[in-house]
Formats: structure tokens, sequence, C-alpha cells
């Protein structure tokens, strides 16, 4: 049974993966300072309450917390005996290198992102992924990774706009009625989800324009489907394709070993 855990700066997710489907996922708060026994506590607890009782026996983790990776290759060694496929490092390959500059060093999430996405939708994609930061992921014909955008998350920016400005409350994000907000609620709500559908078409377009041919939008992440609401932004949604991505690149490292 796979363990795969994808670690961001916000949240952390795992899943369980029987190499056929998902049999449970599960998200908490990505803090640098949890031991790897209190993950298995935690862990465990939640398997039992599924009623998975199966063994985990392999995993693999994709990071962007370097400071999370020790405790979580501990839990591996210690509780389920295996050494986890990091994303990034040197042992754990990726179907097609990324094409960048030289020195680059390629967010692990967005590299599972490229090979979830090729897996699924081939290449000439762009993968929106609205996390912490939104960022933009291109996928060339063969499946790499070629560059992409990096933007401030949606949430990221209500949190500026309170912090920076006393009168601004917390909102939340959600599509406004109308465009022309009448209270100051409105008004933010409406800022923040047009703001960011003008954003995302506004880099797609020139995405297309600069490669010169048809390219699908894939959005993910947990405020894709709202946004998909704006103007037919995404060709489609894929909620779980950071997990799926781990799978596929931790198969590939199985099948190459």
């Amino acid at each position: 049974m796979l363990l795969a855990i994808d670690c961001g700066n916000t949240n952390t997710v795992f899943s369980i993966w029987n190499g056929t489907e998902f049999l449970a996922t599960w998200r908490t708060s990505t803090e640098w300072q949890r031991t790897a026994d209190q993950y298995f506590v935690w862990l465990s607890t939640l398997m039992k309450m599924r009623g998975i009782e199966a063994e985990i026996d392999e995993m693999i983790i994709s990071s962007t917390v370097p400071r999370v990776v020790f405790n979580l290759r501990v839990l591996g060694d210690r509780y389920f005996n295996c050494r986890p496929l990091v994303v990034g490092k040197p042992d754990c390959r990726l179907p097609v290198a990324p094409r960048v500059d030289a020195g680059t060093q390629v967010g692990p999430d967005r590299l599972v992102n490229t090979v979830g996405a090729w897996d699924r939708h081939g290449g000439d994609i762009v993968v929106v992924d609205f996390g912490t930061a939104t960022t933009f992921d291109v996928v060339d014909t063969d499946g790499a990774y070629v560059g992409g955008v990096i933007s401030p998350g949606v949430n990221l920016s209500l949190e500026a706009l309170h912090q920076a400005a006393a009168a601004l409350p917390h909102v939340d994000v959600s599509k406004p009625e109308k465009v022309i907000g009448t209270n100051t609620v409105a008004c933010m709500q409406s800022g923040i989800f047009w703001g960011y559908v003008g954003l995302v078409r506004g880099i797609c377009d020139r995405i297309r324009a600069e490669r010169d041919r048809p390219m699908r939008i894939i959005g993910t992440g947990g405020l894709a489907p709202l946004f998909a609401q704006g103007d037919m932004l995404f060709d489609d949604i894929e909620d779980d394709l950071t997990m799926h991505g781990l799978t596929v690149i931790h198969s590939y490292n199985k099948e190459t070993a």
C-alpha cells in the first residue's frame, strides 16, 4: 500500500493508494515541528476509523517546505519500514526532465502537477493551481515542464488587504451577485473574484500567444471549482491532480529501478 504525501505551505495532504484507487485522503495543517510519532498516531487513528487495515509499505513525498521532510522520512523508516521517495531528490526520477534555466530548482508540487496532467491529458497544457500562491505550469508536447508563472494566492491577497488597510475586514472568497459592490464586503469579494478571473484568463491567453498553439487549461487546488464559475476559465478541473501525479512518479520509479 502506498502512502502519498503532498506537503504545501499551508496544508499537508495524505492519501492511501492501493494501486487502483485512493482508499482515503486526509488533510492537516503544515507544521514543521510535528514529529514522526505525532504523524503516526494521527494517521493510524484515521485509518482505523475508516476500517483500513492493509499495511503501508511504500511512501512518496512532495514538499514545498523542506523542514517537514525529515520527520516524514522518519515516519516511513520507523513505522512503515520503508525509505520514502522524495520528489526533487536525485534518487526520484521523473518521466521527462524539466527544461528550464540551468541551476533553477523547480518546486516539487509543480513537477508533480506536470506529471499528473501529462498522464491524464497529454501535452500542450497549462495547469493553474490555486494554493498559497496561484501558479501556472506549462507542459510541453512531450510532458516536460518548460516554465510558468507565480502570482500571489487568493487568500494571501485577502490577508494582505486586511493587514494593510485597517478598515477592510476579513471576507470569504465567493462569486458576487454583481460586479459593482454596494458595500465594503461586496466590493472586496468582487475585486478578488473578478480580479483573479481576469488574471487567470489574461495570463493563459498570453501563454497561448507565446507558445503559438492551442493549450488546454487545467484547474486544480481548493478554489478551482469556485473560479470555474467565471467565464469558462478551464477545460477541465482535477481535484486530485497532485496526488495522481505522485502515484505516477512512484510507479515510474518502480518500473525503472
